[in-house]
């Protein structure tokens, strides 16, 4: 390792936006690495552009150039190169503050210099919501302690609607790498594997309180539009199986009752997302997937699958008969106004 934290964006077709991001990060100076993964983009200079800025900035920017296998294997090809001691990606359609940029690093490098890594970093991030020209800050002031390490036992209990997102932490490259984070291949929202699978190997945490992140929405092509996620609903349930399978939420929370709580309730909303947008497409063939799904997860734990299905948010989108599907879809069609979180 010889840098102090790598930023990953996988890029595919980004030349209309990426140098926003990028330039963005450039501002980190020269103790961080760019990893600029061309995704196998053909429509636009993506390329050239990637290979402008290694050009530009050889000791700061790598270019990458890989054949088409989505998000995931530009997220996994960033960890396989990464010469950083922490691990961030960010999307190429997004950027950072600069500012906030700044107190992230001077923090790491406190960490480093101090021999105490910390495995994951946490910092807010902020909605700019493209349609409205309307932000809306994402924080963690209620969960986590502020100015010192902690573990999951010193965690407060999330609000609803409230989560780590991929734009919210920093892990330690280490970290991802003992645990065996391989994301699928060509999958879209394997960014909730990305923060979900690396959890339980996670024993010390610094929350730091700014507003670090910048999610982009409003594209009528990204991949939250709810038109969009509901073409793409297979790929969903491809991520919730991933996720039911990748750890054993008994086990976690027989370590500790507040990571496991936190990860039923973050495994809880996925189910819920796939549900929901399957009983929004109402065909037979989709009402068959959610039936699926659940039998599914009774099969892998039926006392997860009772405690689901009976008594969490997930229940309000599998209801029976045809009232009880409109009943699901306008308790999403609230929550989605209330929040905006597409």
């Amino acid at each position: 390792m010889d840098k102090l934290i790598t930023f990953a964006v996988p890029c595919y077709n980004s030349a209309a936006y990426m140098e926003h991001c990028v330039d963005t990060l450039l501002q980190g100076g020269d103790d961080i690495e760019i990893i600029l993964v061309d995704d196998g983009s053909t429509k636009d200079d993506t390329p050239a552009i990637c290979d402008r800025y290694a050009r530009q900035y050889p000791d700061i920017v790598r270019a990458i150039h890989q054949e088409n296998g989505g998000h995931g294997e530009g997220v996994n090809q960033g960890i396989r190169n990464a010469r950083g001691i922490y691990y961030k990606v960010v999307d190429s359609d997004d950027w950072v503050d600069v500012d906030a940029l700044h107190k992230a690093l001077d923090k790491l490098r406190q960490f480093t210099r101090d021999e105490k890594p910390v495995d994951m970093l946490i910092c807010n991030y902020v909605y700019e919501h493209m349609e409205d020209n309307t932000q809306r800050v994402a924080h963690y002031r209620n969960v986590f302690p502020v100015g010192r390490m902690f573990g999951w036992e010193s965690i407060h209990p999330f609000r609803p609607g409230q989560y780590l997102l991929m734009h919210s932490v920093i892990y330690r490259t280490q970290l991802l790498r003992d645990c065996g984070l391989e994301l699928p291949k060509h999958t879209f929202y394997v960014d909730n594997i990305f923060v979900y699978h690396p959890l339980p190997y996670v024993r010390n945490m610094y929350y730091l309180d700014v507003d670090l992140y910048r999610y982009f929405i409003g594209r009528a092509d990204q991949s939250v539009n709810e038109t969009v996620m509901l073409g793409r609903v297979d790929q969903q349930l491809r991520v919730n199986y991933y996720m039911l399978r990748s750890h054993d939420l008994n086990a976690v929370s027989a370590k500790s009752k507040n990571l496991g709580r936190y990860m039923f309730n973050y495994l809880a909303i996925m189910v819920a997302i796939s549900s929901i947008f399957l009983t929004m497409d109402g065909s037979p063939e989709a009402l068959a997937k959610r039936a699926k799904l659940w039998e599914d997860i009774r099969t892998v734990d039926n006392k997860l699958y009772t405690r689901m299905r009976y008594f969490s948010i997930p229940a309000l989108t599998n209801l029976p008969t045809a009232p009880g599907r409109k009943l699901s879809l306008a308790i999403y069609r609230l929550t989605r106004k209330i929040y905006k979180f597409n």
